[in-house]
């Protein structure tokens, strides 16, 4: 197959703006399930609300366009209805950790097999550029025009901290990178978190000064670096990219068949 098999194409252009890193998300994920070479049956995708929600709409997969901060919630459901399928939830920041952080660290707990995909621009992007749990302090807003004074959550600790069992991190930047731990992620049998910094030049670039697309790409390009680089070693600010954690831990759906396969053999007795 060919990644064009993978996206409904009369809804192309895309509604992301000019600049947006979600589109090169977008792209690095079809590459990543055509290397897989996964069939389109085999495939959901649910969302959200938000810039990020709306790629259900362009894959050519099985997809749930739900509300927001419930996608996990809903991915639970098809996931232990029909765990033979795979997963994958694209979540932004705010869906993902504000008013779905509940879902979130719940479904790390449960290490449910679902790919999770953070795609993070540090911003409410669709509803005017308000702050979000990873903007961070110093920042600026929307709701926040003298800068916030919230601490950002570090995704990559709370998803380990939660019990998540494959964690990684990545940008809109890095994308033959993306593509490899995206590839990783889907195939693990967990729940996978995969971060990936994804530039807003609309809103939050324009607020914070950070400039157009390219300046913006060229800063992720350069506050980041590879887990054990030496570039890390020397600066330890830095950002780091890579696979943080890779367990292989009882998977939920398979523990709850175990659950019942005992309770049926109790009954029989």
């Amino acid at each position: 197959m060919s990644v064009k098999e993978y996206i409904r194409e009369r809804y192309f252009p895309h509604m992301w703006c000019p600049g947006c890193g979600h589109g090169t998300i977008l792209n690095s994920l079809l590459h990543a399930v055509d290397q897989l070479q996964l069939d389109k049956k085999d495939l959901v995708m649910t969302s959200g609300i938000g810039c990020s929600a709306r790629i259900s709409g362009y894959v050519d997969f099985h997809s749930l366009h739900t509300i927001h901060g419930r996608a996990l919630a809903f991915a639970t459901g098809v996931k232990l209805s029909k765990p033979e399928l795979k997963l994958i939830v694209p979540m932004g920041d705010g869906d993902a950790l504000a008013i779905g952080g509940n879902h979130f660290i719940h479904a790390a707990r449960r290490n449910i097999d679902i790919t999770a995909i953070v795609m993070n621009n540090r911003i409410y992007g669709m509803t005017g550029g308000q702050f979000s749990p990873l903007s961070g302090a110093g920042k600026k807003a929307t709701t926040a025009p003298y800068s916030t004074i919230d601490s950002a959550f570090d995704v990559v600790k709370l998803a380990t901290a939660a019990g998540a069992s494959f964690v990684a991190r990545s940008t809109a930047y890095h994308v033959l990178e993306t593509i490899d731990i995206l590839k990783k992620a889907i195939n693990h049998k967990g729940f996978s978190v995969v971060e990936i910094l994804s530039q807003c030049p609309t809103h939050y670039g324009r607020k914070n000064k950070e400039g157009n697309a390219s300046q913006m790409l060229k800063f992720q390009k350069d506050t980041t670096a590879k887990i054990g680089s030496k570039a890390l070693e020397k600066n330890p600010l830095l950002i780091p990219r890579g696979i943080f954690v890779d367990n292989d831990v009882p998977e939920y759906c398979q523990a709850y068949d175990e659950v019942i396969e005992r309770a049926m053999k109790g009954r029989k007795a």
